[in-house]
């Protein structure tokens, strides 16, 4: 069985250039054959190359950072709770979601996000 570290590391590291707006260190965590949901089971991309495409576009909002409320093991699963700031089509907003990696091999294998509504900013803030 994987040392806990080892499950950590993938998905700390990927929120880490996830925040950096670096695809490229991004990606190094993603298995080449992952497979990204929205939870439960709708497929969002299939492969690395479809990931890094999606994550490309998102990559250039301004407002865009990823902050880890909470985090729990277990096993080759790690769920995060994050807090995501977001530019909307509406403006600029945050939401939550509910992310679950499943990692194999030190990397990230599979990942399931269940995101919550959409909390559009107040001008001025």
């Amino acid at each position: 069985m994987p040392q806990q570290a080892d499950i950590l590391t993938p998905v700390q590291k990927q929120l880490e250039a996830y925040n950096a707006r670096d695809i490229d260190a991004f990606m190094a965590w993603w298995a080449e054959d992952c497979q990204y949901y929205a939870f439960p089971s709708t497929v969002l991309a299939s492969g690395a190359a479809e990931i890094r495409e999606r994550h490309i576009q998102r990559f250039m909002e301004p407002d865009l950072f990823g902050e880890l409320l909470s985090r729990f093991a277990l096993d080759n699963i790690v769920v995060d709770h994050e807090r995501v700031q977001r530019t909307f089509p509406e403006g600029p907003g945050e939401i939550d979601v509910l992310c679950i990696y499943e990692v194999q091999n030190g990397k990230i294998a599979k990942a399931w996000f269940k995101v919550g509504e959409r909390r559009l900013h107040s001008p001025g803030l």
